[in-house]
């Protein structure tokens, strides 16, 4: 979480604040879901975007059994 949040203080907040709480909700909603969790890349996933990671993960499973 610590990484999270300096991530969002050096990356999107601007230094000077928002105008409003509205616009601060709207803006740090856009950077988590449209940014943070899809378009950066991240460490923990080799450098990955977290989709990108995702899709590797799906592309490559492989099911154990069958289960009926």
């Amino acid at each position: 979480m610590e990484r999270f949040f300096r991530s969002l203080k050096t990356e999107w907040v601007p230094a000077t604040g928002y105008w409003s709480f509205i616009e601060a909700k709207q803006r740090i909603s856009d950077y988590i879901l449209g940014y943070y969790s899809r378009l950066r890349p991240h460490s923990y996933n080799g450098g990955l975007t977290s989709s990108e990671s995702e899709k590797r993960y799906w592309n490559s499973y492989k099911p154990v059994g069958n289960t009926t």
